[in-house]
């Protein structure tokens, strides 16, 4: 009963051993190469392509959602467990542009908004990042 079981494996992975050491450079070679995307402009101009359909008493209406302003969110520093965004400090627990301040870490904080996450990160530049660390 095993030899059953055996024979049909070992027959696939030998129809499928044919690739040659060149035939897998090419493969890895074409992922490595750059693809070209869509530009952020002409996808932050697309449409919503979902629509909403509400059905009451045989009349069916169809919504289109539109593109709220959300307040844009900027983190500057974070000092003593405490955060410096939009121009004002706040802590854990604290509202921000409709998000809830839910962690503060060394480069970055998450903000939640029922089942939307944010992360605000620090800029990456080395030379104007300064770190304050407390005594131990």
């Amino acid at each position: 009963m095993k030899k059953l079981y055996i024979l049909p494996v070992v027959f696939v992975s030998w129809a499928y051993a044919d690739l040659s050491m060149n035939q897998i450079r090419d493969m890895v070679s074409k992922i490595h190469q750059k693809r070209e995307g869509i530009k952020l402009e002409t996808l932050e101009n697309t449409k919503e392509p979902f629509v909403v359909m509400e059905k009451e008493d045989n009349v069916t209406t169809m919504v289109v959602p539109t593109k709220s302003e959300e307040t844009k969110l900027a983190l500057h520093a974070i000092l003593n467990k405490k955060a410096y965004i939009n121009d004002a400090w706040k802590s854990v627990g604290d509202d921000i542009g409709g998000y809830t301040l839910k962690y503060i870490g060394k480069r970055g904080v998450v903000l939640r908004n029922e089942n939307r996450i944010k992360k605000l990160f620090l800029h990456q530049e080395r030379e104007s990042f300064i770190m304050i660390k407390g005594r131990e």
